[in-house]
Formats: C-alpha cells, sequence, structure tokens
C-alpha cells in the first residue's frame, strides 16, 4: 500500500519561511519523480516544483528564486523550502509521486497524493 505524508504547514508572515516535508512508502521510488501541487480556494490546481528520479527540478515561475525542492537522504523523502512567503502563496500544498518530471511539468499515470497541508501567508 502506497502512502505518502506531508508535514510543515502552518501560518506564517509575508517573507517568512517554511519548509515542507513529505516522504512516501510503499514502492520502489528511484523510479519515480516526487513533488508538490497547491490549490487555492476558487483557483486551479498548480504544480509548484517537482525533482525527478536523476535529479531534474521543474519550479513554477511564480516562485522561482523563492522556493527550493530537494530530495532528502533517504530517497523517499523530498522537502520543499519555501522562502520570501507572499500572500498568494497560500495554499492547501499537496505532496504527490507521478513518473515524470521534465520541462513540461509534473505528470504520468502513476498518482498517489498525500492528505495535503495548510500553507497561510498573512501578516
Amino acid at each position: 500500500q502506497v502512502q505518502v505524508v506531508e508535514s510543515g504547514g502552518g501560518l506564517v508572515q509575508p517573507g517568512g519561511s517554511l519548509r515542507l516535508n513529505c516522504s512516501a512508502s510503499g514502492l520502489t521510488l528511484d523510479d519515480y519523480a516526487l513533488g508538490w501541487f497547491r490549490q487555492a480556494p476558487g483557483k486551479e490546481r498548480e504544480t509548484v516544483s517537482c525533482i525527478s528520479s536523476t535529479a531534474y527540478t521543474y519550479t513554477l515561475n511564480s516562485v522561482k528564486g523563492r522556493f527550493t525542492i530537494a530530495r532528502g537522504n533517504a530517497k523517499n523523502t523530498v522537502y520543499l523550502q519555501m522562502n520570501s512567503l507572499r500572500p498568494d502563496d497560500t495554499a492547501v500544498y499537496y505532496c504527490a509521486v507521478k513518473n515524470y518530471c521534465t520541462q513540461f511539468g509534473f505528470y504520468g499515470p502513476v498518482d498517489y497524493w498525500g492528505q495535503g497541508t495548510q500553507v497561510t501567508v498573512s501578516s
């Protein structure tokens, strides 16, 4: 059984930082990509960032230079370091496992998700 678990969300003031953590179990993650989606109320879901099994990364333009994705020491973990947070970063952030992370985004028929973690940026 595949399980994806996120942690690290919360309330932060504009300009602050948060780190989201994700661990996945139940499959051999050497062959898959890990990444983060987010969805704000009334908005479509968007891919924030992902990392392939070969360490290729994709990052949403609006967060480039502020957010960094990396795999942890254990290959089944990934974290998203979010700096210089803005109110429009407020959303539920979901960690996911999919087949591919390329210049075209984060996709593929493999589709495992965590339960989501709320990130709120507000003064």
